[in-house]
């Protein structure tokens, strides 16, 4: 497991629970320390004690030399920046939970996948409704495991699930990337819109127009439509929008109640992927011609610094259209 945020600690703490030995790796030593030292991630997942299966480490090589799979759990700005560094390691089989467009190029992460590694590696990416801390306890959850190899997807499922944790399989990687590149961009409109009183309608409006936008580009992108109706659109979509361990939607209500981007940001203290997200998502719409006009909106209001309100008029004075365009 590569990458010892609250997610990667959490995907390692489970599949060392479904009884695989588990290596969590690192960049910061110091915090890998710590992590070895109290057999916990103190920082972001305090209540989740490492099973004896987990095991931590700082080094790279060794992490992926002993590993049968191989998974990266880092933000998506730096998920090229490891795989360039996994390239020369003897990887066997690749996974990742990484989530969003690269914003200097546009590219899904499968698809810096297959310019950095050989075609017959097998890969899969994990998604879904899955928030780290009830992982990590133990708490009954369900995610999306897409690959192209549909054996391997199944092996990696029946791998993680357990008795309280279901993976589901899927072979659509390009509509299980587009549900978790767009998903954190609309959780920040939530936040946005709760914390300025916009009320339950403007929630649900948000959200149900939102899973229009994105299955449009998940199908301009290649994706299946029923995809989006599954785990790791709707599921993935709806939960971020609407409970508040979402970081990117606890930064919208940051927003809401005027504190600055850069110090929403650094409250927070974890990566809001949703905020360079919505660039990211704006230029491949902009590229494609594919109408996504709330997160169009949500674009300006972030990197524009338009007011929400005006946003809201905006949208609300689009001409009359039917709701299955």
């Amino acid at each position: 497991m590569l990458g010892a945020g609250s997610w990667g600690t959490a995907l390692a703490i489970q599949f060392a629970r479904a009884g695989h030995p588990a290596v969590l790796w690192g960049r910061d030593s110091a915090h890998v320390d710590a992590l070895a030292r109290a057999r916990r991630n103190e920082r972001y997942l305090p209540d989740a004690p490492f099973p004896p299966g987990l095991e931590v480490t700082g080094d790279l090589r060794a992490a992926v030399a002993r590993a049968e799979d191989t998974l990266v759990v880092v933000p998506s700005q730096g998920f090229r920046t490891l795989l360039q560094s996994l390239r020369p390691l003897p990887v066997a089989r690749l996974a990742w939970a990484t989530k969003g467009f690269e914003l200097a190029t546009g590219l899904l992460p499968y698809q810096v996948v297959a310019e950095l590694f050989a075609p017959g590696l097998p890969t899969a990416v994990l998604s879904g409704p899955t928030f780290a801390r009830e992982v990590g306890a133990g708490l009954p959850s369900a995610m999306t495991i897409a690959s192209t190899n549909l054996g391997y997807a199944r092996q990696l499922a029946e791998s993680i699930s357990t008795d309280t944790f279901r993976a589901y399989t899927s072979s659509d990687v390009i509509g299980v990337e587009v549900g978790g590149a767009t998903k954190n961009v609309y959780a920040i409109g939530a936040g946005i819109s709760d914390g300025l009183g916009f009320g339950a309608n403007t929630r649900i409006a948000l959200i149900a127009r939102g899973l229009a936008e994105m299955t449009r580009l998940g199908l301009a992108l290649g994706g299946e439509q029923q995809t989006f109706m599954g785990l790791a659109g709707m599921g993935d979509l709806v939960l971020t929008c609407t409970d508040d361990q979402s970081r990117n939607r606890r930064f919208g209500l940051a927003l809401a109640r005027g504190t600055s981007v850069a110090q929403a940001l650094r409250d927070i203290g974890q990566v809001v992927e949703g905020y360079n997200g919505a660039l990211a998502v704006h230029r491949v719409a902009q590229r494609l011609g594919v109408a996504m006009p709330i997160l169009d909106q949500l674009y300006k209001v972030l990197h524009e610094r338009v007011d929400p309100r005006d946003a809201v008029t905006a949208l609300m004075r689009r001409p009359i259209a039917s709701e299955l365009v």
